[in-house]
Order: C-alpha cells, then sequence, then structure tokens
C-alpha cells in the first residue's frame, strides 16, 4: 500500500494514476472528499480528515509500504509558516509512530536555506523534522512549468506575461508530470536517499519564457513584464491569497532573481525530459486555446 498526502494536487493526482496503472494499492489522503472523489473511481483508497491532525494521519499511515508527502502552501492562511508548521509537524510525528519504511518528501530547490526565500523556508523546515529518519528522500524540483498557467488571462487579455522575477533572472523548471514520474520510481523501485534536485538541462529566464510560450500560442513577440509589486500582491488577494501569503511569494520571487543558481547545485541533481517547449506546446498552448471564444476566469 502506497500512502499519498496531497489529495488531487498536480503531482499527487498524477503519481497516483501511475501507481494505479502499475497495479499497486494506492491511498490517497485530503480533507476534501469530493475533490479526490475522480481518484477514488480509479480505484483509490480515500483517507479523508485533517492534515493537521497527527492522530488521522498515524491511521492513514498505518499499514503504508511507502509514503509520499507534501507540506501544502497554505496560501490562504492569514499565517502561512505557522500553518505549514503545523501540518509539518502532524505530518512527521505520524510518520514515526506508523513506523513508515519509505518516505518521500515533496521539497523544493532552495530548501537548503533556513531564510530568505518564501514559502519555501516551511519546506526547509519539514526537512528538518524528518531528519534522522531512515530511508527518507526530499525531492527538491525547480518550479512548476504549470505556474504558468495562472498567466494564462492577462496572455490572452493583455498581450504579455506578467511576473514578479527579473526578466534576466535564471529559473529552474520541471513539470509536474516529471516529478510524479520520479516519485513513483522512488517509491517502487528506490534509487536514492537524501536529497536528489529535480529541473530541466535548461535554465531559462523568464523572458525565454515568455518567447517560448508565445511561440507555441501563435504569438511570437510575447514580452515578459515585471510587474509591481504592489500590483501583482493585489492580484493574488483577489484570488484568495492571504496578505501574508502574497508578501510570501514577493519573497521568493526576490530570491530567484538573485540567487537560485546555488541551490540547484547544493545536492545531486537529476535532469527530467519534459522541456520548457514541450510543456509550451502540449500543456500550455492548449489550456491558452481554450480561454479563445468563451470568458476567462481570472
Amino acid at each position: 500500500m502506497f500512502v499519498l498526502l496531497g489529495s488531487s494536487g498536480q503531482i499527487t493526482s498524477q503519481l497516483a494514476r501511475q501507481l494505479l496503472g502499475g497495479g499497486h494499492a494506492v491511498r490517497v489522503v485530503g480533507r476534501n472528499r469530493s475533490a479526490m472523489s475522480a481518484l477514488g473511481e480509479a480505484g483509490a483508497e480515500l483517507a479523508v480528515g485533517d492534515p493537521a491532525d497527527a492522530a488521522f494521519l498515524e491511521r492513514a499511515f498505518t499499514g503504508a509500504t511507502a509514503a509520499y508527502t507534501m507540506t501544502p502552501p497554505c496560501y490562504a492562511e492569514p499565517d502561512m509558516r505557522a500553518a505549514q508548521d503545523r501540518v509539518g509537524a502532524a505530518i512527521a510525528q505520524a510518520l514515526r509512530k506508523a513506523r513508515v519504511p519509505r518516505v518521500v518528501n515533496l521539497s523544493s530547490v532552495g530548501a537548503e536555506l533556513a531564510e530568505g526565500t518564501g514559502p519555501i523556508e516551511g519546506l526547509h523546515a519539514q526537512e528538518q523534522r524528518l531528519a534522522g529518519m531512515a530511508n527518507v528522500l526530499h525531492l527538491r524540483p525547480g518550479s512548476f512549468m504549470e505556474n504558468y498557467l495562472a498567466a494564462l488571462h492577462p496572455v490572452a487579455t493583455a498581450g504579455v506575461l506578467p511576473g514578479l522575477e527579473t526578466a534576466d533572472a535564471t529559473v529552474p523548471l520541471v513539470a509536474t508530470r516529471d516529478i510524479a514520474a520520479v516519485a513513483a520510481r522512488e517509491l517502487t523501485r528506490p534509487r536514492h536517499d537524501g536529497v536528489l534536485i529535480l529541473h530541466t538541462a535548461q535554465l531559462p529566464t523568464p523572458r525565454d519564457v515568455a518567447a517560448a510560450l508565445g511561440e507555441a500560442i501563435g504569438r511570437p513577440e510575447l514580452p515578459y513584464v515585471q510587474a509591481e509589486a504592489e500590483d501583482m500582491k493585489a492580484v493574488l488577494r483577489e484570488q484568495g491569497f492571504s496578505r501574508d501569503a502574497a508578501n510570501q511569494l514577493e519573497a521568493l520571487a526576490r530570491w530567484l532573481s538573485t540567487s537560485p543558481l546555488a541551490s540547484v547545485s547544493a545536492a545531486p541533481a537529476e535532469m527530467q525530459p519534459t522541456t520548457l517547449q514541450a510543456f509550451a506546446r502540449e500543456v500550455f498552448a492548449p489550456a491558452y486555446r481554450a480561454t479563445q471564444g468563451s470568458p476567462v476566469q481570472a
């Protein structure tokens, strides 16, 4: 039995389907049954409860051959880091009490740093909580390519790709499908312990991202525009992010604009196959076309 946290998140849903497709028993853990229903229909067992409840998580982890864990970003919480810490502490306690023999934990590039990285600080803290456990692998991916799907509205309506990072920042990227594939491998046929960094061989700038996305949607001159921080944070607040979460994302952008490359070489790395251009063609462009002729949701 493989136990997966993250409910219907981008990585967990793909990971669950890969494991189920391989004939493995899967238990998916989350707080919202309706959001998990599709995985239940696909054959996963559902464990519904509060991820900050260590007793609930211990029951969910009981009998696990291995577990995939992740600390949710808690973007709506007024104190984002405190919320991350509550969930992270419950996960660590439950893993130890349930004696889970193998753990693959989703972390991030930059998680070796204790401060200055915004939301990644919470992932650093979780790596520290799991320190000392045997047979633990922390996956440290770069920024998710899928995060650019949040820019569909300004791309479609304003003809720009906005962001908080400087245009010439070098940002490690990775597709969530590649992270899910590595997680599936490391749960079923482990190769690594400790830390494994995941990103593409490319290390593009936001300007490069805009060029690749623009080429894929027939707008090759699509520009990247560094937004004013207060304007971008106001948009995030309108989308349901707390004030604290918006500030944390601003801090993350400052870090990405200055020093992420040292973190890319902070541990062993594995280059991932999905290129930015492939993501632009296969994921971003179809999503962009779907917005044409119908209202685009902000």
